[in-house]
């Protein structure tokens, strides 16, 4: 049984830092592809930033470049999205989905409200 847990969200104001971490029980992180979306009310799932199994390679949405950053610690089985300069169009329910040959995983959510 896989379970994806997000936590980290919060009510931040503009221009304020938060860090999202992703913990991945019965897969390792190392062996999947992980990538974060989005979801604010009214609107699709947005693809956020993603991180390969292989290399490391990553890939952000035009939205978030610059802004935030993806990353994996190994020996803590977590990926993590470091988000700068939060602006209030960034206010979304984030999920992080793994990928492995068995198949995608999805976690719950954590909510991020950006407000001043």
């Amino acid at each position: 049984q896989v379970q994806l847990v997000e936590s980290g969200g919060g009510l931040v104001q503009p221009g304020e830092s938060l860090r999202l971490s992703c913990v991945s029980s019965g897969f390792a992180v190392s062996w999947g592809a992980i990538t974060w979306y989005r979801q604010a009310p009214g609107k699709e799932r947005e693809l956020v930033a993603g991180i390969s199994s292989a290399g490391s390679a990553t890939a952000y949405g035009d939205s978030v470049k610059g802004r935030f950053t993806i990353s994996r610690d190994n020996a803590k089985n977590t990926v993590y999205l470091q988000m700068n300069n939060l602006k209030p169009e960034d206010t979304a329910v984030y999920y992080c989905k793994g990928t492995w040959l068995q198949g995608d995983y999805w976690g719950q959510g954590t909510q991020v409200t950006v407000s001043s």
